[in-house]
């Protein structure tokens, strides 16, 4: 028969040592195990705010750099870059959007990327003074312009005033004026009467004048009119004796006879004859002479 060896108290005392190791161990395990995932959540609530701060601060960039973008573009600057880095801010902040947890690289990568913008802005803010003071500067010079060039349309149209009041003297002093205008009742024996004569003493009219001396006229070809009014007004008017239409202050009018000359300055004589083929109207008549659309001189004579 065996003998069986009773266990000891030490035996005893080493066994409650080891479970108490045992416990020790996993009360150690479990407090570092408790510490590295509340370390783990510390770390990922700090990403997440430092992430919602950086899309905070990408989203306020992007307000700015929209509006630079604007007044750039009204300065004549060129936006085709700034618009290139707000559609990189707006896929940036749709990746932050997107995702709950994110690694330390990215979140430094966006770090990075927000610093870049914010000095990308203060360089756009030096860009925009310059274009600034470059528009001051045209705006300045235009208005220059603009007023030299007022004053120069004014000295323009001050001297064309001028030409045109010039022109108007010369017009009015080159016009040609009969002078010493004779109107002769002329009858079938050729003998003239002056004045007044009755229609006994009237085979046909002759009018006679001198064109004046000017020596502002130029030399040239004109046309000589003459109209014969009768006391009402009517003007005698015969296509087969030679008469027709002119214009006079903007109307149609007719002349009784004509002649063309060459104006020598000469102070040449003309004659004019009309056959009537009838008699005269009795009362005064007026005889006036034309070229050029006004008038040289007029005479009357009488009918009895």
């Amino acid at each position: 028969m065996e003998n069986i060896q009773e266990p000891t108290w030490d035996d005893g005392k080493k066994k409650i040592n080891w479970i108490v190791i045992a416990l020790a161990v996993l009360a150690v395990a479990f407090a570092v195990s408790l510490y590295f995932n509340y370390s783990q959540r510390q770390d990922r609530q700090f990403v997440r705010s430092e992430l919602n701060s950086a899309y905070q601060e990408l989203e306020t960039m992007k307000s700015e750099l929209e509006a630079k973008i604007a007044e750039i573009e009204k300065l004549g600057g060129d936006v085709q870059e700034l618009r290139q880095v707000k559609e990189q801010m707006d896929a940036e902040m749709n990746e932050l959007r997107s995702q709950n947890q994110i690694a330390w690289a990215n979140y430094k990568k966006i770090q990075d990327r927000v610093e870049g913008y914010r000095e990308l802005l203060v360089l756009k803010d030096k860009e925009i003074e310059r274009l600034k003071s470059v528009n001051q500067e045209l705006l300045t010079e235009n208005i220059t312009l603009k007023d030299e060039k007022n004053i120069l349309f004014d000295s323009i149209s001050s001297l064309a005033q001028s030409r045109s009041k010039l022109e108007e003297r010369v017009e009015l002093a080159s016009r040609l004026k009969a002078e010493n205008i004779k109107v002769y009742a002329v009858n079938k024996k050729g003998k003239e009467k002056e004045g007044e004569f009755r229609n006994s003493q009237l085979d046909h009219l002759k009018v006679d004048f001198t064109i004046a001396e000017n020596n502002v006229a130029p030399i040239e070809g004109k046309e000589i009119l003459i109209r014969i009014r009768e006391p009402e007004g009517n003007v005698l008017f015969d296509v087969a004796r030679g008469s027709g239409t002119f214009m006079f202050n903007g109307r149609e009018e007719f002349y009784t006879a004509k002649q063309e000359i060459l104006f020598d300055n000469t102070r040449q004589r003309l004659t004019f004859t009309y056959d009537k083929g009838s008699d005269f109207v009795e009362g005064k008549h007026t005889v006036e002479i034309y070229t050029d659309g006004y008038i040289m001189g007029s005479e009357s004579f009488v009918v009895k």
